[in-house]
């Protein structure tokens, strides 16, 4: 009894844990909820059409993940200086995700502007005729140059939104993504299927709605951010200068620049897993996509549950307690893990019907029938692993989280996929379950690295 005791908590506990995660949870799913619809109502034009699309979102989710990485490296500091009650620090952090920001989305803006082709190309290597893959290949292309437009308030709202959490605040960032997410369905019904008197748009029009959504996401952060300086005194004086004390680049270079790398070459990582897939045909490009799009909605209670980790342990961490915060760890985790177990088994039941929802080929239903079961069963040992990831991560061990992440992905999981799908005979859905299964290393590695606290560090000691 007194065992158990140490993984579950009182009820003030889950409170104090569903305050931080739940607004998270309701924004990514609202999000994934309306990415799905999205993909469906894509679906719903043609095979081509949603594989082009899902090949672009899949390089941009390398920006994406990127952006998150750097503006997590500062993230860190934000946390532990909100923990010790220090604003000019938390403006420093803020400054530094600017420019970092900045930075990656002009180097995303020139190269997937001008490569993208050739990118996209690199998904288009299956069995199927030569037509399909053209027409996939010209859909991507259309969408990719109009969702580049959407890359500067994606950054935006990275950068204030994530400085807003990390200071307590979830809610809003909630409501914006809300907000967005509404006008970005709305807008899709009318711009890819031509209602209302709207031209149809197909995939452009996706694209223009996610795009417009996105401005008003921004927007509305960054108004209310400013509007509320009481609530964030960092916002005072924020823009009186772009400078970044030097001795604080320092910290977030060594700290940050581990996680940044690590972000994107797990991105780039997942992003190659697919091109080892997709070798086995167009059709498992479009498996893969529909299968992706309800994990994504599922995976939202371990993700909003690993931020809630480095939120509350990283603040616990600031203010110096230590006990507390290994206590409050492990019970976050066992939380995690726990619901992630009914969570799996739900999605699993929903794996035959789900496909049914796309206008497409009989193969490709009943492959993504079998990639959801699959991921499903999963979903466990990726919500310990992400919890661990961002307990690590809380107490600054980010050249740890690299190891632990991305070297794995890239030494282990792509060399498997790479060798399986091209020199052996066996199915794509083998394949895929033996990638996964490789994760259950990184669980026993991730078990030793938390149990021995090596995470447990205040990083903004004065």
């Amino acid at each position: 009894m007194q065992t158990l005791k140490k993984f579950i908590g009182d009820k003030r506990f889950y409170l104090m844990v569903l305050s931080v995660a739940m607004p998270i949870m309701i924004q990514n799913g609202i999000t994934n909820f309306v990415s799905l619809l999205d993909n469906i109502m894509v679906g719903q034009i043609g095979t081509e059409q949603m594989s082009g699309v899902a090949i672009v979102n899949q390089l941009l989710f390398i920006y994406n993940l990127c952006i998150f990485g750097g503006v997590s490296g500062a993230g860190i500091f934000t946390a532990q200086y909100f923990g010790q009650g220090n604003h000019e620090g938390v403006r420093n952090t803020f400054r530094a995700k600017f420019w970092i920001a900045a930075i990656l989305t002009v180097i995303a803006v020139l190269l997937l502007g001008t490569a993208h082709e050739p990118l996209i190309r690199l998904y288009l290597t299956g069995e199927e005729g030569s037509q399909d893959m053209n027409a996939a290949l010209r859909y991507g292309t259309q969408y990719m140059k109009l969702m580049l437009l959407g890359l500067p308030p994606f950054m935006f709202v990275q950068i204030y939104a994530g400085t807003l959490r990390e200071t307590g605040e979830t809610v809003t960032p909630m409501k914006a993504g809300i907000a967005a997410v509404l006008i970005n369905l709305v807008l899709n019904y009318i711009l890819i299927y031509g209602k209302f008197g709207a031209p149809r748009l197909g995939v452009a029009g996706a694209a223009i709605a996610t795009v417009i959504s996105r401005y008003v996401e921004a927007a509305i952060v960054i108004a209310w951010t400013h509007a509320h300086r009481k609530e964030n005194p960092f916002a005072d004086g924020l823009y009186r200068t772009l400078k970044v004390p030097s001795s604080l680049v320092k910290q977030i270079v060594v700290k940050g620049t581990p996680l940044m790398l690590n972000e994107t070459l797990w991105a780039a990582g997942v992003a190659v897993l697919m091109q080892c897939y997709s070798v086995r045909g167009l059709n498992v490009v479009a498996g893969m996509n529909i299968s992706n799009t309800i994990g994504n909605l599922f995976n939202v209670a371990f993700i909003a549950l690993g931020d809630s980790v480095a939120i509350i342990v990283g603040q616990l961490l600031g203010a110096g307690k230590m006990k507390q915060a290994r206590e409050t760890d492990t019970k976050l985790i066992a939380f995690s893990v726990t619901l992630c177990v009914v969570i799996g088994a739900a999605m699993a039941l929903i794996s035959p019907l789900f496909p049914k929802l796309y206008n497409t080929t009989d193969e490709v239903r009943h492959m993504a029938t079998i990639f959801i079961a699959e991921a499903a069963c999963f979903m466990p040992v990726n919500a310990f692993l992400h919890a661990s990831y961002f307990t690590l991560r809380s107490g600054g061990k980010t050249i740890i989280t690299f190891l632990f992440d991305s070297v794995f992905i890239w030494v282990v999981s792509v060399p498997f996929a790479y060798v399986l799908s091209r020199f052996t005979n066996l199915s794509i859905y083998a394949i895929y379950l033996a990638v996964m299964s490789a994760d259950l290393i990184k669980c026993v590695i991730g078990f030793a690295l938390v149990k021995k606290g090596v995470w447990l560090q205040n990083i903004v000691q004065e």
